[in-house]
């Protein structure tokens, strides 16, 4: 019995979205990471081709789908091996935030943008002193009148460079409750006050732009608060359980790969003459990575249900998050040690999912915070 139920508009999703990425992302994949970024001008692409903010209800340009669409475009976007063309952090993570808690005005301004693809988004929680405990962060949003003057700076910021609007989270000093005093601010490209760092080099997902962000006396309107003062942290509490899943689904895809193209490679490479594949050791490997990658889809498929009926499933999502993270990597780590000599070349495409598959673990919350979680809501 299939958990997840797929319309002939879901297909067509598929096939559209497939063909797209087969010619305009797959043949630019080298360069791209080479760059270390992807070109503005994709996004755009893919928004007005119908790929982004799949959610969105149709009055602001969207299709107004569910999450299976989501699933979709994670999936799709795994084969094409990059991660710069970050469609689900931008569709599912950040553009959210505006979707739920934006008032009128502000989603009539932002939403359409964003379904198009002129507007690019991202999402400032984390500082440098100030990881996985969002309720430690340092950043300042003082109200002057009808304004907000935002001090602070911000960290590991994907989409940093290229975005066009970041969602910030800044605390009012003046409050002593950490939970109670955090709010959540848009802020444009361009503002007086709003600076762009350094691209970070990292180990892996080159061609995803990640930076820093700094605001100094960085003034904005009051009415680009999202939600009530002081909500900021449960909107955030709110919005991760789908933050987590979409970790989960970009994390499942990638093992799903890393397997295909392990069986692939042991079928095809001979050793004595014998398919690699025929040795014992190998057949149980494999079957013992295929294995731990169906379980993991069984599970997404189930919370995707789950969560597309609405409900909570906080704790299960948090164990979802780190297990199908930390699952990837091993067979990640697996692949290489199967490939053997050729898992040690940069051509080997199971190198660069090995440093790009390390990161799953560690951003959006740890999976030691998230077995933290899950503890805490199971009365541990």
């Amino acid at each position: 019995m299939e958990i997840l139920h797929y319309t002939e508009a879901h297909h067509d999703f598929r096939r559209r979205l497939r063909r797209f990425c087969e010619q305009e992302v797959m043949p630019h994949v080298a360069q791209w990471e080479a760059d270390h970024s992807v070109p503005r001008e994709i996004w755009r692409k893919m928004g007005r081709a119908g790929f982004l903010c799949p959610d969105v209800p149709p009055e602001y340009g969207g299709l107004g789908g569910d999450f299976i669409y989501s699933l979709i475009v994670a999936e799709e976007i795994s084969r094409t091996a990059q991660t710069g063309l970050a469609a689900n952090l931008h569709s599912d993570v950040v553009v959210p935030y505006i979707s739920a808690f934006g008032s009128p005005e502000l989603k009539r301004r932002y939403l359409p943008g964003c379904v198009s693809g002129d507007i690019v988004t991202a999402v400032a929680m984390t500082e440098p002193g100030a990881g996985s405990d969002l309720a430690g962060m340092q950043t300042t949003a003082v109200e002057e009148g009808g304004e907000v003057v935002l001090n602070g700076s911000k960290t590991f910021i994907s989409n940093g460079i290229v975005c066009d609007l970041v969602i910030v989270a800044a605390k009012d000093p003046a409050m002593t409750d950490k939970h109670r005093a955090v709010s959540l601010y848009v802020v444009e490209e361009g503002t007086p006050g709003f600076k762009k760092g350094n691209r970070l080099d990292k180990m892996g997902w080159h061609s995803q732009d990640t930076a820093e962000l700094f605001f100094t006396n960085c003034r904005i309107p009051v009415k680009n608060r999202l939600g009530e003062k002081g909500g900021g942290f449960f909107l955030m509490m709110e919005k991760l359980q789908q933050e987590r899943l979409a970790c989960s689904v970009g994390a499942v895809a990638a093992a799903e790969r890393i397997v295909e193209y392990t069986v692939d490679y042991c079928k095809r490479t001979l050793v004595d003459g014998k398919p690699l594949s025929r040795s014992q050791a190998v057949q149980f490997a494999l079957v013992e990575m295929s294995a731990e990658a169906k379980v993991a889809r069984i599970f997404l498929e189930k919370l995707i249900a789950d969560h597309m009926e609405k409900k909570n499933i906080v704790v299960e999502v948090s164990m979802a998050k780190y297990w199908c993270t930390d699952a990837t990597n091993r067979l990640a780590d697996r692949a290489l040690a199967l490939i053997g000599e050729f898992g040690t070349l940069e051509a080997c495409p199971m190198v660069q999912a090995f440093r790009d598959t390390r990161v799953m673990s560690i951003f959006a919350g740890t999976n030691e915070i998230m077995k933290g979680i899950a503890a805490k809501f199971m009365g541990l």
